[in-house]
Order: C-alpha cells, then sequence, then structure tokens
C-alpha cells in the first residue's frame, strides 16, 4: 500500500513538473512521460540507502499537505493548483522541502529532455539536429582493446568461486587501482583485481548522457555531502573509476602544493625532482595532448574574457589521442583503453560487479568478505585471501571500507574537495553546439584560492543549472546555442566520511565557513566580471533568489557571502580522506601508501592526497599510484 501511495505521489509530481516545463513541446500524457516516471524512481531507489525512507515519508507528507483540505490525491487537482503548491515548497522556509522538490524538479527535467532528444533522433527531427544527442547506453560490445578486455574480465568473473587465493588484491579500478593492477601484474606479481561496479566501454555507454548516470555513477549520481550547504557530488562505479565519466583534463600537482604537504604532513620523497618521473611517464601512457583545431567557441569566450581583464588563462591539456590535426574530438585513453588491458595481458584478473564489504587479518593473510551481484541482480559471498592489499576504491569508498574494518585512526576525518558555484552564461552570438565537446580553458590567476573554468553545457545539464531562475527557465529550449555554463571554484571548507552501522551507504558531510561563503561570493563576481568581458549579455548564477544579472553594476546584488542553504554547489574532485606522510597524528597511511600499523595493507587512490591540489586530481593520483607500486616492487 506505502509503496503504491509513493508510486503515484511521484507520478504526480513528475507529471506537474513536465507540463510546467515543457508546456506544448511535451505533447500529451504517454509513454515518455512514464518512462520518465520510472526513470525518477529507479534514481530514488539507487540513491544513498539511509535516505530513501526519509524521502518517501516527505513525499507522501508534501502530497498530503497539498491535498488540503480535501485530502483528495495529488492525481485529482488541477494541475495549475498542484504546480502552484510545488513553487510555493521551493520557496519554502523548510531546507528538507526545498530539497524534496529540487530533486524531483531536477530529475524530471533532465529526464524528459533526454526522452525528447532521443525521440528526436529515432524520427531524423530538427531536433535532432539542434540540441545534444542523448545516445542509448549499453546495447553490446561494438569493437577495440577495451571490448577484449572488457570480455576477458566478464568471463573471470563468470567463474568466481566462494574462495580464491591471491598474492595481491586491489580494490578499485580507477586510475589508482588500475596503475598499481597494471605495474603489479607486469612486474610477475599474481594481482586480482575488483571492482564493484560494472565493465562497460566508452563505446557502449557516452559520456555525459542519461544512460551514463543510471549505469557508470554510484547511486545514479545522487549523492551530496550534507551540511548546512549541501555539495552534490559524484563518484564512478565502474571498470575504471573516475577516468570513464570525467572530462580528461589533466594538471601535474602544483610544485608549491607538494611542498606544503612535506612541510605540514611530513610527506617524503615527494618534491617536484621526486615525482617529474613519474608524472612524465604517465603522460606518455596515456597520451597527455593538446586538443589540435581550435577550442571551443564557449571555451574560448572563458579565454578571451581573461585576456581582457589581464588574467592568467591556459588550455588544459587532456588524455585523449588524435588521429590528425583536425580530429578535434579525439578518443579518450581512460583506465579500460589503457591500464586495464595492459594489466589483463600481464596475467592479472579482473572482477567487475564484486563489492569488498569489509577486511580482516587471519593468519598472515589478508581476507577480503565480498559479494558479487550477477545480472539478474542475485548476489552472492565470496572469499579472496591475500598476502597484500591495496585498497583504491576512491575518497568516499576507500575509508567507508577501512571504518567497516575496524580500520578508523584518522580514517575519514579529513575529506577535502573543490567545490564550485556555476553561473549560466547567454550570448547574442552562438557558443554552444551538438558536438561541442568538453572546454578546454581554465583560468588560474587567483589559484588556488579561485580558479575558473567552463563545465559540459549540454541542453539537459542547461535546462538544470537554470532551476534557480524558474521565469527563464523555458527560455533555455530555444536560446541554448548561445547559452554556456562556467564556474568558479575554492579549495575551502572541510568534511568527513563516516560509516552508518546497518547501512551500506557511508555519511558524507561537509562544512563551510564565513570565510568560504566569502570566496564563493568573490569567485561568483569576478567570473561574471570576465563573461560580462567576453561578450555576455545575461547571466544566471546558481544561486536560489537570485535575480539575473545584466551589467556590471548588477554585481552588487551579489550576495556576500553567498547565502547558506540556497546556493546551489557540486564537484567531481574528492580527496584527502586517508592522508598520507610519516606524521601519525594525522595521517592515515605512510609516504608510500602503507597504512600505518597494519602490513600488507596499501592506499592508492584520491584519499591519499594530503589537502585539495587546487587543479583536476588525476594527474596527481596516477603519479603517486606509479611512485607507490614502483616502491612497493623496491624499483624507486
Amino acid at each position: 500500500m506505502l509503496a503504491r501511495a509513493f508510486e503515484n505521489a511521484v507520478s504526480a509530481l513528475c507529471y506537474t513538473v513536465i507540463r510546467a516545463h515543457f508546456g506544448e513541446r511535451a505533447g500529451d500524457p504517454g509513454v515518455r512521460w512514464n518512462r520518465t516516471v520510472r526513470f525518477v524512481l529507479a534514481q530514488h531507489a539507487r540513491m544513498p540507502d539511509y535516505l530513501r525512507f526519509p524521502l518517501k515519508v516527505l513525499t507522501l507528507v508534501f502530497v498530503t499537505w497539498s491535498s488540503l483540505p480535501a485530502l483528495r490525491s495529488l492525481r485529482t487537482l488541477d494541475p495549475d493548483r498542484r504546480w502552484m503548491r510545488i513553487e510555493g515548497m521551493r520557496r519554502s522556509r523548510i531546507g528538507p522541502f526545498r530539497d524534496l522538490i529540487r530533486f524531483y524538479e531536477g530529475l524530471t527535467v533532465f529526464g524528459f529532455h533526454a526522452e525528447l532528444t532521443e525521440a528526436a533522433a529515432a524520427f531524423g527531427t530538427p531536433a535532432a539536429a539542434a540540441a545534444p544527442a542523448e545516445p542509448v547506453a549499453p546495447a553490446g560490445a561494438t569493437g577495440g582493446r577495451d571490448v577484449e578486455a572488457q570480455r576477458a574480465a566478464n568471463a573471470a568473473a563468470s567463474q568466481l568461486t566462494p574462495a580464491i587465493d591471491s598474492e595481491i588484491v586491489v580494490i578499485g579500478s580507477g586510475p589508482g587501482g588500475a596503475i598499481a593492477a597494471c605495474l603489479l601484474a607486469e612486474a610477475g606479481r599474481e594481482v586480482t583485481l575488483l571492482e564493484s561496479g560494472p565493465f562497460l566501454t566508452l563505446d557502449e555507454c557516452p559520456q555525459f548522457t542519461r544512460g551514463e548516470m543510471e549505469h557508470k555513477y554510484r547511486n545514479g549520481g545522487v549523492t551530496a555531502a550534507l551540511g548546512r550547504t549541501k555539495v552534490a557530488y559524484v563518484e564512478a562505479n565502474c571498470v575504471g573509476g573516475g577516468s570513464e565519466i570525467n572530462a580528461g583534463l589533466y594538471h601535474r600537482t602544483p610544485e608549491d602544493v607538494l611542498d606544503a604537504w612535506k612541510r605540514n604532513y611530513r610527506l617524503e620523497a615527494a618534491a617536484w625532482s621526486d615525482m617529474l618521473p613519474h608524472f612524465q611517464a604517465c603522460e606518455r601512457d596515456v597520451s597527455i595532448s593538446y586538443m589540435p583545431g581550435i577550442a571551443p567557441a564557449a571555451s574560448l569566450k572563458l579565454h578571451e574574457g581573461a585576456g581582457i581583464r589581464g588574467w592568467k588563462s591556459l588550455e588544459v591539456p587532456r588524455w585523449f589521442k588524435y588521429e590528425s590535426d583536425y580530429d578535434t574530438a579525439g578518443v579518450k585513453q581512460s583506465m579500460s583503453r589503457t591500464f586495464i588491458p595492459r594489466a589483463l595481458a600481464a596475467g592479472c584478473k579482473l572482477l567487475p560487479n564484486v563489492r569488498a564489504r569489509r577486511l580482516k587479518r587471519s593468519g598472515g593473510h589478508w581476507v577480503v568478505d565480498a559479494e558479487r551481484t550477477a545480472a539478474d541482480g542475485r548476489r552472492t559471498g565470496h572469499q579472496l585471501r591475500a598476502k597484500c592489499l591495496f585498497v583504491c576504491a576512491g575518497a568516499i569508498q576507500t575509508p567507508a571500507l577501512l571504518q567497516a574494518s575496524g580500520i578508523s585512526r584518522n580514517v575519514g576525518r579529513s575529506l577535502r574537495m573543490h567545490p564550485t558555484v556555476k553561473v549560466v552564461a547567454r550570448f547574442p552570438e552562438t557558443v554552444n553546439s551538438r558536438d561541442m565537446g568538453v572546454p578546454v580553458h581554465q583560468v588560474k590567476e587567483f589559484a588556488p584560492r579561485l580558479s575558473f573554468g567552463c563545465s559540459i553545457s549540454g541542453l539537459p545539464y542547461l535546462a538544470l543549472a537554470m532551476l534557480d531562475h524558474p521565469s527563464e527557465a523555458r527560455a533555455v529550449d530555444a536560446a541554448w546555442p548561445h547559452m554556456a555554463i562556467y564556474y568558479a571554484m575554492i579549495t575551502g571548507g572541510s568534511g568527513s566520511v563516516r560509516r552508518l552501522p546497518a547501512w551500506r551507504d557511508p555519511l558524507v558531510k561537509f562544512a563551510f565557513d564565513e570565510q568560504d561563503m566569502r570566496d564563493l561570493a568573490e569567485g561568483t563576481r569576478k567570473l561574471c566580471e570576465l563573461l560580462f568581458a567576453a561578450g555576455a549579455e545575461v547571466l544566471y548564477p546558481t544561486v536560489a533568489g537570485a535575480q539575473p544579472l545584466r551589467s556590471l553594476d548588477d554585481l552588487a546584488r551579489v550576495a556576500d557571502p553567498l547565502p547558506h542553504g540556497r546556493t546551489s554547489l557540486m564537484t567531481i574532485h574528492l580527496f584527502s580522506t586517508c592522508p598520507m606522510g610519516e606524521d601519525e597524528t594525522r595521517c592515515v597511511a605512510d609516504s608510500f601508501g602503507r597504512v600505518h600499523g597494519h602490513d600488507g595493507l596499501y592506499i592508492a587512490d584520491a584519499s591519499l592526497l594530503c589537502t585539495a591540489p587546487g587543479v583536476n586530481p588525476q594527474g596527481s593520483v596516477m603519479a603517486f599510484a606509479r611512485r607507490n607500486a614502483l616502491h612497493f616492487l623496491g624499483r624507486l
């Protein structure tokens, strides 16, 4: 009964949002509407388990309140009245209900845009040529080295036995785990690589699509660090980890950051001269290169505005391989196309869809208590014994696994990230296109305190970013070629990761002080100055209740500090939950990733980074993973 009432409530909310946002373009209720409802229900089922029931209760409370005083079903109310109630709750002072509306409105808008785009592509209508395409998610292998690796991994997983012995088990196949597994296997060690998510090639599940969100993101991407001001974040849950879902932008760890880590954490053998060979080797292995030809127009706008303001702007290289000087698309060199195939060729056994639940020490070995999820959803338990473990599950899952295993000293207490506030810019000329791809410029004039860049700006993402400006949200459908999303990033704030007893997902919290919110406000103003200099005619900050900005004079209206609870923040960069160094009062692992006090237990992922590096972190993760693996092998 409760489940049915919840589904009816979600259906009514989704239908109301579709009518309000899409108008006549939505057509009559039918298959697309119902597929969107199913998408929203599925995303609710994927979200962290400790949030599902509270959200369900809040949904039913809101629906009941909305039907007062008649106590009729929300679905029987007039659509305009339903939307009026939703708008009222969006402006509510009650934070949980504001978050509730944001959850349903955001997922519905994103999901229905995907439905419209797929339909347009299927029938070859002009909309298909205009709007960024929404490729269909996994339908089968299409060829290439990563497909050969995929077949080998799936074959190994299908033969998984209840108990496995291996010299080394690596948990997590992102850049840290993939590089560690590859180098260890190529050195002749017996290596088993576990990955909690599926093995999906880049061709099967293209980037920045709804399919990628559903199949490659942990919890369907419905994750947030809780606090006075929440931060939406995403984690990968697939073979290749974050390298499969990010934009591929590459930075070396700044030299002053390495010096600070040495000074404050007693991090040894990690000076610039120590790390340079590892940066260079990783850059060769993943084909770090600049985009040939002309950068995307939205990216050039950022560069142009910075030049007018006299600020330092740079093109960021990426791990892409290009066939010629005219190939601006290139082929992304993610882990599934580079280190994973190398590891398998060297004899590593990769087991996708196998999640490590806890670790224990027994008889001089490490025992991994794991479970495998089959294609039909059934779970089976397994145990893997190894002389050494490398935990590479990421800045959230690594501390959660260690805490579940009774290893808690300093673990998860020092979460850092790169929080970003976004600004949607509309220009008089065209700056966006279906094939724009990844913008490649960043502004580092004020780094590391402030950095600016350009985000993925496909139509569904623009629609999401405009939710804080509901009166102008419909304009995106027609104006999107003239619009792009930019961000201001800071390195402030601090948080924690805590395992919750009896729950599968860890609790993530993050807090900002007033100076952090002032930094975000300053970053927003400076970014807007840059965009106006580049010719923007109107700017939309992602702050609930903020008015559009149409001139430099309007920047005085940007709140300082930005308001807690009404500023939409997000990040894709998470680190520092298990910092490395010789200072055992604050570090979880030593300078080469071995967990203090635990022989044979190592970490090799972003959780090792001592603080927020102020740049895209995967260059740092790869270089330290390589360095630490070679140290383990005695080759440094």
